[in-house]
């Protein structure tokens, strides 16, 4: 640390080769908390420059600005520092001699960071020098740890104690090492840039049980209180060398089972859970558990459970043995054949004892029992009625199992009597349906026009619909609003086809009850209207007989099924009425009754209570109502 002195002469020779301000002090420097330090420093001002009343010179803390007013370490001048500072600094150096060397007593932690020197040679000749020396109050010593502890590889832990400290040396002792295998301690004393470290090495090999463990250093200075520690724990990496499963057992199909491994390592593994070559579960961990639920007899073997950490592999198997009813049948595949095909289904499983298979379709027993591990069902010439699901069920007295195909019935198309054409208020409407798989095509042909219309013709409304293997297909031949005569019979046919067949047909026309209703709902409100005009009619006459004092004789409902001619009668002086009053207009029906052929109907009244200023009996004795209009 002293060999400043020796570096002093040096710097001075060539200090008139650069005559520039310049200051050597070390970047890092190092102590503990509550010892001392010593901050090496020279310096170095132009040759031309004449001090003024000696040298002087200032230590600054933090900032090398005066202006910034730093907290002061030291200043020749004066005994005026930052209070942190009091009693703590003097200066080792003799600046005439352009030694600026700076000691440090009881330092703390709240001094750790960089120190400026300002020269001062009397008048302009100030200047603070930008380099620093920054310092680093440790209250603990360090240790210098690999990155990686591998077990079994030898290992080399070093601790450091800074020597900074003129009146005191530093000692280091390791602690905790009597369970170490043949440790080595080393000592060895380093100085780089006038600052000195002392260290301590620690060798040996560690083993797995040494991970986790504890391991210290110590640092004290003799005759004093001062001693400081560090304490590190152990992490040692290692291959897993042991892996622990649960021992072979027997489980019931159906049941559950936890499969537990535990490996140690470090670092935690990355475990799997093999069966076979098949992995099942990975997890990086110590331990990992693997779940079977509703095990089945497949899943009987060999199960391996295997710990990976980088550093090593380890595994340990089990053998898992599964109690078993019969196994899932194996059945033909679904298949799509066309009608009047003969099949052979076959059934195979496996069982103890041996199983009974039964087949079902569609839930309904078909062919016979058989107590073998094999059944074969045969289908002859089959239909369409043959298309469904077929399931082959094996039993025992440990369970069942079943397994299922399915069989599509392909055939020509079907008509069915639900095509027709009808008379419909919009016109004549045909709908043809057929059956069949694939789904038939449905198109229609009129032999008068000798026009086919099918899905790519837009006219006549052709529309189609498929629902299964059912189609239906529509159109319209007489547009909304045109009368449908007693003429000719509509000459329809409808042909439908697919891959198996076609068939052409003629559709009967026939009346749909639908028009019908329309008809007679049409009559009725005809009904209602004359009922409207019959009672307005009376309304009129009975205001005209009160208001002209001229009685006039009103309709008499003597025979209700001759009315109709009544109304005929009076219907130019209802007009008249109406036109001389001009407070009423003949409404639709009545203005188009000349020009329609009338519809009429018997009216009763039966039990009619007249009610005051509304209605009443007639000057001839017959019943009558008001009706207002509004």
């Amino acid at each position: 640390m002293w060999c400043l002195e020796l570096l002093l002469p040096l710097l001075l020779i060539i200090n008139d080769a650069s005559c520039q301000w310049n200051v050597w002090v070390p970047r890092d420097i190092s102590a503990m908390t509550n010892s001392c330090v010593v901050i090496p420093c020279t310096f170095m001002y132009p040759s031309g420059i004449r001090p003024y009343r000696g040298v002087h010179g200032i230590w600054y803390f933090g900032q090398p600005y005066p202006q910034l007013f730093p907290p002061v370490v030291f200043k020749t001048r004066t005994d005026i520092v930052h209070e942190s500072y009091k009693g703590r600094t003097k200066l080792l150096g003799d600046l005439h001699q352009r030694n600026c060397t700076l000691l440090i007593n009881n330092i703390g932690a709240e001094h750790s960071g960089r120190y400026y020197f300002r020269a001062d040679l009397g008048g302009a000749n100030m200047y603070t020098f930008p380099d620093f020396s920054e310092l680093k109050v440790l209250d603990q010593p360090n240790i210098d740890v690999p990155e990686e502890i591998v077990s079994d590889e030898s290992l080399e832990l070093t601790c450091y104690a800074p020597d900074n400290c003129p009146d005191m040396t530093p000692e280091i002792q390791w602690m905790y090492t009597d369970y170490l295998p043949d440790p080595e301690f080393s000592s060895d004393y380093l100085e780089e840039s006038n600052t000195a470290v002392l260290s301590s090495t620690l060798t040996f090999t560690p083993r797995p049980m040494h991970n986790g463990q504890l391991l210290g250093c110590r640092v004290y200075y003799p005759n004093t209180t001062l001693v400081y520690e560090r304490l590190i724990s152990l992490d040692i990496k290692y291959a897993p060398r042991a892996v622990w499963v649960n021992v072979s057992s027997e489980v019931m199909e159906g049941s559950s089972v936890m499969l537990h491994c535990e490996v140690d390592s470090n670092p935690p593994p990355k475990i799997f859970w093999m069966f076979g070559d098949q992995e099942l579960l990975w997890d990086t961990a110590s331990n990992i558990s693997l779940a079977l639920d509703d095990v089945t007899p497949a899943q009987e073997g060999i199960y391996t459970c295997v710990g990976d950490n980088g550093y090593g592999i380890m595994n340990t198997s089990l053998y898992l043995a599964v109690k078993y009813p019969p196994r899932e049948p194996v059945v033909n595949d679904s298949m799509t054949v066309q009608e009047g095909t003969s099949l052979a289904l076959h059934c195979s499983t496996q069982g103890s004892p041996a199983p009974t298979l039964t087949w079902l379709k569609d839930g309904e027993l078909v062919g016979t029992i058989t107590a073998d591990e094999l059944s074969v069902l045969e289908i002859l010439e089959i239909t369409p009625q043959g298309d469904g699901q077929y399931r082959c069920l094996a039993e025992n007295e440990h369970g069942r199992a079943s397994s299922s195909l399915n069989i599509t019935v392909e055939y020509a198309p079907v008509f069915l009597e639900e095509s027709k054409c009808t008379v419909v208020r919009e016109g004549v409407q045909c709908v043809c349906m057929a059956t069949g798989n694939p789904e038939p095509t449905i198109e229609f042909y009129l032999p008068d026009l000798n026009v086919t219309i099918n899905e790519t013709d837009g006219r006549y409304n052709f529309y189609t619909h498929t629902d299964g293997h059912t189609s239906t297909g529509m159109i319209k031949l007489r547009e909304k609003g045109e009368r449908i005569d007693n003429g000719p019979a509509v000459n329809v046919h409808c042909s439908m086809f697919n891959m198996y067949g076609r068939e052409s047909v003629h559709l009967e026309l026939q009346q749909e009850k639908k028009y019908m209703m329309a008809v007679i709902v049409g009559t009725i409100g005809g009904v209602a209207v004359i009922a409207f005009i019959i009672a307005a009619v009376r309304y009129v006459g009975h205001n005209n007989k009160k208001e002209n004092g001229n009685p006039r004789q009103d309709v008499v409902l003597e025979n209700p099924a001759l009315y109709y001619s009544a109304v005929k009668k009076d219907k130019q002086n209802l007009r008249k009425k109406v036109g001389e009053d001009g407070d009423y207009q003949p409404v639709g029906s009545m203005a188009g009754l000349e020009r329609q052929e009338l519809n009429y109907a018997a009216l009763e009244f039966i039990g009619a209570r007249p009610r005051e200023g509304a209605s009443g009996r007639g000057d001839d004795g017959s019943n009558y109502t008001e009706i207002k209009a509004k």
